[in-house]
């Protein structure tokens, strides 16, 4: 629980450092003879940039993305093992153990992963946002980290591209432990659990970021044919 409250409050301080400076001291227009702040001559070019780097994803492919998310081998392999080793820990103990309680427990955590999935992609869809994960144009170790652990909670808007902090990045894990916790799971189980259980679930999605930035070699290596950068990656703008 400390650790993921510590990753979650470093991922949250490096996404406010990335946020531009507020704009709440400036003036309104019309007061006192002021006028708006012209863009300085950079930020046109990095969002020229942006723009130019960035492609929309059409419904197809959003839709062909969240049913690989959903149904794909990797959420079927990552309930099977996270069912594994709570079968190894007897977590629940109420479900005890066995093949018959081994298969409860992979389905749940298939459940789970489904209704955090399927959330995602329908708040997306509601608020416009492009959940879809853009591996970084940077180079080197750490801001390449920083951007994959900054896009587990922020999204791009609009046809620029242009990244916001998203609240269905936020939500959706917990949407799925928070369905888990209060619908299948032993009734002592409570709205608390599901929190604890959902700072996991946004670590295991932040994993993943980090795996499809650091893994993917290019499109003819095994991992590109095992179709690792499927899992919810983004259309490339150069194909």
């Amino acid at each position: 629980m400390n650790l993921c409250l510590r990753v979650t409050l470093l991922t949250g301080a490096a996404l406010l450092a990335t946020l531009p400076p507020s704009a709440s001291g400036q003036a309104p227009a019309g007061i006192g003879g002021a006028s708006p702040a012209a863009p300085s001559p950079q930020s046109e070019k990095t969002r020229a940039q942006t723009s130019a780097s960035y492609t929309r994803p059409t419904e197809k492919t959003k839709i062909q993305n969240y049913l690989f998310d959903s149904f794909g081998p990797y959420p079927i392999a990552g309930a099977a093992i996270v069912g594994g080793i709570q079968q190894w820990h007897n977590s629940p103990p109420e479900w005890k153990q066995g093949a018959e309680a081994y298969s409860q427990r992979v389905g749940s955590d298939f459940g789970i992963a489904l209704v955090t999935t399927t959330s995602r992609y329908a708040l997306a869809e509601i608020l416009r946002e492009d959940t879809l994960y853009y591996r970084c144009e940077c180079k080197g170790f750490f801001p390449r980290l920083g951007h994959a652990m900054i896009s587990t909670l922020t999204a791009r808007r609009g046809d620029d591209g242009h990244r916001i902090f998203s609240l269905s990045a936020l939500a959706a894990p917990y949407a799925g432990t928070m369905t888990a916790a209060l619908g299948w799971y032993p009734r002592r189980y409570n709205a608390m659990d599901g929190f604890r259980m959902g700072n996991y679930n946004l670590l295991a999605y932040m994993g993943g970021n980090i795996a499809i930035e650091f893994l993917y070699g290019g499109p003819h290596t095994l991992l590109s044919r095992m179709h690792l950068t499927s899992k919810h990656a983004a259309p490339s703008a150069n194909p």
